[in-house]
C-alpha cells in the first residue's frame, strides 16, 4: 500500500494580502505555523521547487527531493498581482471555467492532468511519501482521488500547513483528511 501525505505550505505575505504568488519565502506567521506540525513517519519526502514549499519542508525536518510536478498553479502574468487589480471579468472566467487561463498560465484542467500523471507515477510504490506543495496541488490531488470534475476545484478549502492523507490500494485512491 502507498500512503501519500500532502502538506500545504505555510503562510506567505502574498497569501496574507490576497496577492497571486510569485516565488516568495514564508513570513513570520508561516514559520510559527510549521512549528506546531509534525510530518509523521516518512520513507520518501518530495516538494515543489518554490522557496515557500522548500522552506516548509525544511521546517518540518524533511530533506525532500524537488519534484517539478508539485509546482504551484502557473498564474502567468497575474503572478505578484493583487486580486483586486485584476479584471473582474477575467477572474470570473477563471473561477467558473476550469479550461480557461486568462492569465496566460495554466488552466485548472491542465493542473489536474499534471497532478494525475504524477500520482499515477507513484502507484507502484509501497511506501510512505510526504509531499510538501501548494493548496492548488492539494485540491487537484483531491479531485483525482475522488474522480471529481474540475469545476469542483474551488470548493475545496486547503489551509496552510494542513495535511491530506491518501492511500493507493489496488486500483483506487482513498482519501483521509487530517489537520
Amino acid at each position: 500500500m502507498l500512503r501519500l501525505t500532502l502538506v500545504a505550505h505555510a503562510m506567505t505575505d502574498a497569501m496574507a494580502v490576497g496577492r497571486f504568488p510569485a516565488d516568495e519565502p514564508l513570513n513570520d506567521t508561516g514559520r510559527r505555523q510549521v512549528d506546531d506540525v509534525a510530518a509523521g513517519p516518512v520513507h520518501r519526502a518530495l516538494c515543489g521547487p518554490e522557496i515557500r514549499v522548500r522552506q516548509t519542508a525544511q521546517c518540518l525536518g524533511l530533506h525532500p527531493e524537488v519534484e517539478p510536478a508539485l509546482a504551484d498553479l502557473d498564474c502567468g502574468r497575474w503572478r505578484g498581482e493583487i486580486l483586486d487589480d485584476v479584471s473582474p471579468a477575467d477572474v470570473t472566467t477563471w473561477l467558473t471555467d476550469p479550461t480557461s487561463a486568462p492569465h496566460g498560465g495554466e488552466s485548472i484542467v491542465e493542473l489536474v492532468a499534471r497532478v494525475r500523471h504524477w500520482m499515477t507515477s507513484l502507484t507502484a510504490e509501497h511506501t510512505r511519501i510526504v509531499a510538501v506543495s501548494h493548496p492548488a496541488v492539494v485540491r487537484a490531488a483531491v479531485l483525482v482521488a475522488l474522480d471529481a470534475p474540475p469545476n469542483s476545484f474551488w470548493r475545496i478549502d486547503v489551509a496552510p500547513v494542513s495535511r491530506t492523507v491518501m492511500h493507493f490500494r489496488g486500483a483506487a485512491w482513498t482519501l483521509r483528511f487530517t489537520q
